[in-house]
């Protein structure tokens, strides 16, 4: 059963469509993230389920309740949502303790003296900071306010917890710490969570399904595992994990890498979908190619860099670049020799994808 339901959901800004036409259903105790590159409308779309900002045309809902609609003359003020929220900055006041900062909310929704204890107390044992209560947000780390703002939004005991990048001014360790904390707490408490984020590692770690999007148009809605596996068109392939496209061209009946002179091999045929194409990709995995023999795919290393566990070569073939990585124990070529390819998993798309 869906739980935030987004029905034909557009917002302009004068002759710019930030949104367009957005459908789309989050269920309950669901973590739906939204992924695009910066522009591409995700934090304007949470903006709008906040109610920060008015949609231009289309309906939101909680459940049955209708929370925004323009044709209907409607709009529920954010404080009324009861969603939580956490932004990229922290937004934590520095002039009261930890335990007031996330008391606040409370208060302000005049809730007894025993419920804002309680509530407060809870929260704060659930984000480990309850050794921290009396001690300034000033003094913690930066994943320690991160906590206060996760422990202030938890408090208010939301249905929806609304998330805008909320780890991207961390560090790396951090920021994967962080994670599995947030999922902990989903667990624990059974909301359904909106994450905005351009972050692919941090969708896929976190989200039961992910939204990708540009320039305001969804291009694909589903489960990690299907939008890296089979991406719906060439920006999903590009957006999520690194990828290599390698523009073919037709020379009589052969395709040809551009500038090779050596057309592809017979494994790789490219589908008669691409007959039509004067040119067109062919696109891979770096970590879905294996280096072969004489009947590969030829190619000349131009760069190979230690990774740790894995090492990553750049493959010049024709005109173009192919990237290869594999683990640090597999054999492979030197910089300035030939060498074959073989592509596990080859994808074609058209150059208008």
């Amino acid at each position: 059963m869906s739980h935030v339901r987004l029905v034909n959901v557009t917002k302009r800004f004068g002759l710019v469509t930030a949104v367009d036409s957005l459908n789309l259903e989050v269920s309950k105790g669901e973590c739906f993230s939204m992924l695009g590159p910066s522009g591409c409308g995700k934090t304007t779309t949470l903006r709008m389920v906040a109610g920060f900002e008015d949609l231009s045309e289309g309906e939101i809902y909680v459940g049955d309740r209708l929370i925004s609609s323009p044709g209907k003359n409607y709009y529920l003020p954010p404080e009324k949502r009861d969603f939580g929220m956490v932004f990229q900055a922290f937004a934590v006041w520095p002039h009261l303790s930890v335990y007031e900062n996330v008391a606040f909310p409370l208060r302000v929704r005049k809730l007894s003296a025993s419920e804002i204890e309680k509530r407060t107390t809870d929260a704060l044992r659930s984000t480990n900071l309850l050794n921290a209560a009396k001690d300034s947000p000033a003094d913690l780390s930066g994943g320690g306010k991160q906590r206060v703002a996760l422990a202030r939004a938890l408090a208010i005991n939301p249905d929806v917890m609304l998330l805008d990048e909320p780890l991207s001014s961390l560090d790396p360790h951090l920021r994967e710490e962080m994670r599995f904390e947030i999922k902990d707490l989903q667990r624990q408490y059974g909301f359904s969570i909106i994450y905005v984020t351009h972050d692919q590692s941090e969708a896929m770690a976190l989200s039961d399904r992910i939204l990708v999007m540009k320039l305001g148009v969804v291009q694909q809605i589903d489960t990690p595992f299907n939008v890296y596996n089979d991406p719906a068109n060439k920006f999903v392939f590009s957006f999520i994990g690194l990828s290599n496209f390698l523009e073919i061209a037709w020379s009589g009946d052969k395709p040809f890498p551009r500038g090779s002179g050596a057309p592809l091999p017979l494994d790789l045929t490219p589908p008669d979908a691409m007959r039509k194409a004067k040119t067109f990709s062919l696109a891979s995995r770096p970590s879905e190619i294996d280096f072969g023999g004489e009947d590969g795919l030829r190619g000349v290393v131009t760069r190979k860099s230690f990774l740790g566990e894995i090492i990553d070569y750049q493959i010049k073939i024709g005109e173009g670049e192919m990237r290869v990585q594999k683990s640090r124990r597999t054999p492979g070529p030197q910089v300035g020799e030939t060498c074959g390819l073989s592509l596990r998993r080859p994808f074609w798309y058209t150059g208008t994808e």
